[in-house]
């Protein structure tokens, strides 16, 4: 399935975005990170990581053959791609090697011949560190803002897919839909933690 050249503005930094455009294993990598730290924080992670490496993209067979003390390393140096670049680290490295071993490292033949919307759920879900939030939310991303549109790929996307919803890192064009996705997500958490307590009473 062919993608078009989308602008992405997830990082909210013009080279961490570009290279979140062109790239399809920063893209994968930048959802990898998007847990537990600001998503603009995660999505800029991929291009810290190339240049910390010397790279202008990243390039799965190194990461995967980088020594992990080293990669770990180069992930903690302050400003810190994560806040648990230690862990994060590994869990790059993982993804890395399971592309390099099922997709010979290119990252974008995850999706590029698939014909269903389950079928790249699927594939995503398969991904070291992808649970299903996050292989819908990606999905969603890829559907949205990459042109990656097989048949029922909102449906396999589930509310992330819905058009017009601002829930996740696939609803981000700018700052003003940054600011909707973040307003939603606070939202959830007040909500979650009102119904934790009344089922506590």
């Amino acid at each position: 399935m062919s993608t078009r050249s989308p602008e992405i503005h997830l990082a909210q930094q013009p080279e961490a975005d570009a290279l979140l455009s062109r790239s399809p294993l920063a893209a994968l990598t930048g959802m990898l990170l998007d847990q537990q730290v600001p998503m603009e924080w995660a999505f800029s992670g991929p291009y810290t990581i190339a240049t910390r490496m010397g790279a202008d993209d990243l390039d799965a067979h190194a990461i995967a053959a980088h020594d992990p003390e080293d990669f770990a390393a180069l992930l903690s140096v302050k400003p810190a791609v994560h806040r648990y670049p230690g862990s994060m680290a590994q869990r790059v490295q993982q993804l890395c090697r399971y592309l390099v071993e099922e997709y010979d490292g290119d990252a974008g033949a995850v999706w590029r011949d698939v014909t269903s919307g389950k079928e790249l759920l699927a594939r995503l879900e398969a991904l070291p560190g992808f649970g299903k939030q996050k292989a819908q939310i990606f999905l969603a991303l890829l559907g949205k803002q990459y042109g990656v549109r097989p048949k029922g790929w909102r449906e396999a996307a589930g509310a992330y897919g819905e058009a017009g919803s601002y829930r996740s890192a696939a609803d981000i064009t700018g700052p003003e839909s940054l600011a909707k996705v973040r307003a939603y997500k606070q939202e959830a958490k007040r909500a979650a933690k009102a119904a934790k307590e009344n089922t506590s009473k």
